[in-house]
């Protein structure tokens, strides 16, 4: 099989305590996607993995850094986030903006230019994002997916796609077929060359 045809490797970050929530929901309907297009996807749920904040201890910058200094379960992300193609970013609203999970997540990819020259050059990244209110404005969506943005576009990846939706009941998103429909779009396209 040739590197032009070599199938996309996906890595799913769950950021929401609720497995069976709606920004969950969104992810799975990605996934869905992203598998009948001929993708390989893994799945990380953050919640329940002990991964701290930032220390802003900089070890990650040092010359001749082996990475970041936290001992902790952000170590056994890393190497998948510099082996995967794309990642896709799961998180419901939480105070007007992305979750806790999603954020310590996001703050640690500091110390992943330690790992690789660039390695979030050339990521195509998907954000599924929930919320309870029925605006994204009011809600505090805007709020995460401008931080997604202006994370991404500083780093040199791109932000393939980025599907968000109310619900608030665990679930209730799934009712949205256009929604639904669109994550599995998503999925697809991720997984396209």
């Amino acid at each position: 099989m040739t590197e032009k045809h070599k199938p996309r490797k996906i890595l799913v970050l769950y950021c929401s305590p609720r497995k069976k929530g709606n920004s969950a929901a969104l992810a799975h309907q990605i996934v869905k996607g992203a598998q009948s297009a001929g993708a390989t996807v893994e799945s990380v749920y953050l919640n329940g993995m002990n991964i701290s904040p930032c220390q802003a201890c900089y070890a990650c910058r040092k010359k001749d850094s082996n990475g970041c200094a936290i001992d902790d379960d952000m170590q056994t992300i890393y190497p998948k986030l510099v082996e995967y193609d794309s990642w896709v970013i799961a998180s419901p609203v939480y105070w007007f903006t992305m979750s806790a999970q999603a954020k310590l997540f996001m703050d640690r990819c500091f110390a992943l230019l330690a790992y690789a020259n660039n390695p979030f050059a050339g990521k195509r990244i998907g954000i599924a994002m929930s919320y309870g209110d029925s605006d994204p404005f009011n809600s505090g969506c805007v709020n995460a997916l401008r931080t997604f943005q202006d994370s991404f576009n500083y780093v040199g990846a791109e932000i393939v796609g980025m599907i968000y939706g109310n619900g608030e009941e665990p679930g209730e998103i799934k009712l949205n077929a256009d929604l639904m429909e669109r994550a599995e779009e998503l999925g697809k396209k991720l997984a396209s060359q």
